[in-house]
């Protein structure tokens, strides 16, 4: 798989897993910063919708960070910002 195309996987799968969860998934956005170590994938949701993307005790957002490791490439540190 192409680095281009596994790099968008991740930004869309972070984008379907926070629409499916929130009220509002037109107003999800992910952006996607790489570093020379680490990627940073930011996702923006509406302020009504950060609770359910956090989840109780971040439960939900610890999972979709555990996705993340299990999809990206096993050298790069992804990290997730729910903004």
């Amino acid at each position: 798989m192409l680095r281009e195309e596994r790099r968008a996987n991740l930004r869309d799968l972070v984008a379907y897993i926070a629409q499916e969860l929130v009220d509002r998934p037109e107003e999800v956005r992910v952006t996607q910063v790489r570093g020379t170590q680490a990627t940073i994938i930011r996702l923006r949701v509406a302020p009504a919708d950060k609770g359910w993307v956090i989840g109780r005790k971040g439960r939900v957002a610890n999972a979709i960070r555990s996705l993340l490791r299990a999809a990206a490439p096993s050298n790069r540190h992804i990290v997730l910002e729910i903004l």
